[in-house]
């Protein structure tokens, strides 16, 4: 279930990706399925060695070819290890708003971008996120948890002040709105809710399967509620 639309981002065969906050690696896979060279980066060490044992499955099961570098590591979104302009794409997807020093690492993250090279940044939308904040205290207030809410205009702020020029935007997931605000009521470590786990079931369908029905039903969900602002943004040559 990828957040950021690939074609938007320019992602090709050969380019150097790097994907921050790769959790357990969705876009990283997904990057390295065409060929690019990635790096995934995390703060959580669990996330990290799962993300190397998926490359090595991948290219087991002949999904990767082995001489195309994939590599994931732990490191800090304020300090990357890694020099100026040494990536082509950069994907920065659900991390900004656990960061107190947002502005640092989204100028990191512009620092290690090439000039010409584009980024992808997607951060909980800001309505959606709102009535998850009001139904629920426990949805943001645990450790690690959103520290902030993003409108559109202050994220495109962010990256603007980092040198980096916003070209478009869209929004995703809209399924997955309903889905939180539901939690948020009946509670969040609530699993055992009826409707919670037939509307698990549901989102399990859609991303295994893929259907028609729920493509549609997600596109005309998206300008609407969708859960995530995604925008996309390129460093001036």
């Amino acid at each position: 279930m990828l957040t950021a639309r690939y074609e938007l981002l320019g992602v090709g065969a050969g380019d150097a990706v790097l994907d921050l906050g790769c959790g357990f690696g969705r876009h990283a896979f997904e990057a390295a399925r065409r060929g690019a060279r990635v790096v995934a980066v995390d703060a959580g060490r669990d996330e990290v060695e799962q993300v190397r044992a998926t490359f090595a499955a991948m290219i087991d099961a002949a999904e990767l070819d082995d001489a195309a570098p994939a590599a994931a590591v732990q490191g800090d979104a304020l300090a990357l290890p890694f020099r100026d302009g040494a990536f082509d794409r950069v994907i920065c997807s659900e991390v900004l708003e656990h960061i107190e020093n947002d502005l640092g690492a989204v100028a990191e993250l512009a620092r290690v971008l090439r000039p010409g090279g584009t980024m992808a940044v997607t951060v909980p939308r800001e309505g959606p996120e709102k009535v998850n904040w009001m139904l629920s205290d426990a949805y943001h207030e645990v450790p690690g948890g959103h520290i902030r809410i993003y409108s559109r205009r202050v994220l495109e702020e962010r990256l603007s002040a980092a040198g980096l020029r916003v070209v478009t935007h869209h929004y995703a997931h809209g399924l997955h709105s309903p889905y939180w605000w539901l939690k948020c009521l009946v509670g969040t470590s609530n699993e055992t809710n009826w409707l919670v786990r037939q509307y698990h079931r549901l989102l399990v369908w859609d991303i295994v399967r893929h259907p028609r029905l729920t493509r549609r039903l997600d596109a005309l969900l998206n300008p609407l509620i969708g859960k995530s602002l995604v925008l996309y943004a390129e460093k001036p040559a």
